[in-house]
């Protein structure tokens, strides 16, 4: 069996602290995407490792998620993400582990008749059982505004921008990383206060990129700074929580947006910042 690279072999050190781990929780700790981490963790599954790769969820919970998507348009899942370099190693067959379903399914409740108010096909005219415009809300502002999205679980989020530091090369060799030559590092303070009864789940900069002049985007690096904490996974109903996410690009590269999505691709919930200079 081929050695695992220093990535791999520090993944497995964290899960083998405690034996069993989801897979954010791990990718937290290291500071790397969870999307890197579980491809990682299962092409080691396949190598011969005694190592389990399974998914679990709460069934009530992604039907609701299901639900909330479909207010959008149908939903068929997002697109793949892009490929991650990683060590590859024999075959071994994984093996399946199903999981129970949890609590009960849901069931619709049925609708009330409500009461109109106006005279008949007057602007007072209000009824209750048909469809009402939602309220138009920005999805765009600058560094300092606080923009609102909805979760997939259904949270209302308010998220505010604080700062984009950039240049921030500074701070990242400050914590001990070093640039290539010709690269730079920036900086991106949000902070995410849950207004609604939900629990957001999710980690808040998960798809928190930069869009440059040319309309590519920069997905963060997989590293945390101990000067400017990272977000932890999940906001409480009721609480604010706030992060640094640290993104390295080329030197010359000019940032004209910093961009946040529920998912990641762009839809209705995206919000997006203008950067000036």
């Amino acid at each position: 069996m081929v050695p695992p690279d220093p990535v791999d072999a520090r993944l497995l050190a964290v899960l083998a602290e405690s034996g069993r781990a989801a897979v954010h929780e791990i990718a937290q700790r290291l500071g790397m995407d969870p999307r890197e981490a579980a491809m990682r963790l299962i092409t080691l599954s396949g190598s011969g490792l005694p190592l389990l790769v399974g998914v679990e969820c709460d069934p009530n919970g992604v039907r609701r998620a299901l639900a909330n998507a479909a207010a959008y348009g149908s939903y068929a899942g997002g697109p793949p993400s892009g490929p991650y370099a990683v060590n590859q190693s024999g075959p071994h067959p994984v093996q399946q582990q199903p999981y129970p379903p949890q609590g009960p399914v849901s069931q619709p409740f049925p609708v009330q008749p409500q009461a109109t108010w106006g005279p008949p096909q007057s602007a007072g005219w209000v009824r209750a059982d048909q469809p009402q415009p939602k309220p138009v809300v920005s999805r765009t502002g600058k560094i300092g505004t606080a923009l609102e999205a909805d979760s997939l679980e259904g949270a209302r989020l308010s998220i505010q921008l604080i700062e984009v530091v950039d240049p921030a090369d500074f701070l990242f060799t400050a914590a001990g990383y070093k640039l290539a030559e010709g690269e730079r590092a920036v900086v991106v303070h949000t902070e995410v206060t849950n207004t609604s009864q939900v629990p957001y789940t999710s980690l808040p900069d998960m798809y928190l990129v930069l869009v440059t002049k040319t309309g590519e985007t920069v997905t963060k690096a997989p590293v945390s700074l101990s000067s400017r904490p990272a977000h932890k996974l999940g906001v409480a109903p009721g609480e604010t929580a706030g992060g640094h996410s640290v993104f390295v690009l080329p030197d010359a590269t000019e940032v004209i947006q910093v961009r946040w999505s529920v998912r990641p691709e762009v839809d209705l919930n995206t919000l997006v910042w203008t950067v000036e200079d």
